[in-house]
């Protein structure tokens, strides 16, 4: 039967090779047509230009810093351990690959960008103990308008590169809310404000070190709603990841 095998492995390749002429596949980036090899949906052009974050960083949340005090760490509650993130997200490629991802339905982008997320590096005691990747979740409404939520493909792209289970059942979100784009720090923070509730569920994770998933982070007052509500749930220590950040006033890009 070793003919029979071989023969469809060629019927395979031929196949393969005429869906790629016939129907190539375009980039969810940049809309060229990815070259033959690569994988995912977005090119290897775009990922080599993505504006990485530059160094030296924060070692407690990842921003740019300068001096021996960092402002950005200023956003965050005690209780919140490290923040990593991989590219600045409101210039060039990281802005176009998140957009691709949010608001176009290009779900399988997922993949290449946990793939990113998956090699930043963390403190020790991160690493042996996150315990769950919790991606922070979409009001229904907007769920059935986009189909998935973003931050929940990325948790499970970004299980199996980790090996830490992703926990979809702890954390609800109770209401809509407004877009966080165009509000001041203060509006994000009332905005989301009592937009989160934690399940029964949440008891499996008591006196864990939890890990939330966003696709972007700006002042991070969604991100640190979800930890507060973790937290008081009993949830000992959160970590925030993402895939972009907005440069803050002054930063370096």
């Amino acid at each position: 039967m070793k003919w029979l095998a071989a023969w469809q492995h060629h019927l395979a390749r031929a196949a393969a090779g005429l869906s790629d002429l016939c129907l190539p596949l375009a980039c969810a980036c940049c809309g060229r047509a990815v070259d033959a090899g690569e994988r995912g949906i977005v090119c290897g052009r775009c990922w080599s230009r993505l504006r990485l974050l530059p160094f030296p960083r924060c070692q407690r949340c990842g921003h740019p810093s300068t001096g021996h005090s960092c402002r950005w760490c200023t956003n965050l509650p005690p209780y919140v351990r490290a923040v990593r993130s991989v590219c600045w997200a409101t210039v060039d490629t990281g802005q176009r690959v998140a957009h691709a991802l949010k608001y176009e339905g290009w779900w399988r982008v997922a993949d290449g960008v946990a793939a990113r997320m998956a090699r930043l590096e963390w403190p020790e005691d991160v690493r042996e103990e996150r315990a769950a990747l919790v991606p922070v979740p979409l009001a229904a409404s907007r769920r059935r308008q986009r189909g998935y939520n973003q931050s929940e493909c990325l948790a499970r792209a970004l299980a199996p590169l980790w090996q830490v289970p992703v926990r979809t059942d702890v954390l609800v979100r109770t209401r809509a809310t407004q877009t966080q784009t165009r509000l001041t720090p203060e509006e994000r923070v009332r905005n989301v404000r009592g937009a989160f509730m934690a399940t029964t569920a949440i008891g499996a994770l008591q006196g864990a070190h939890v890990v939330l998933v966003d696709d972007v982070v700006t002042t991070a007052a969604t991100l640190n709603a979800c930890a507060a509500v973790l937290h008081d749930a009993g949830v000992r220590i959160i970590s925030y990841v993402t895939f972009g950040r907005a440069p803050a006033v002054g930063d370096r890009l």
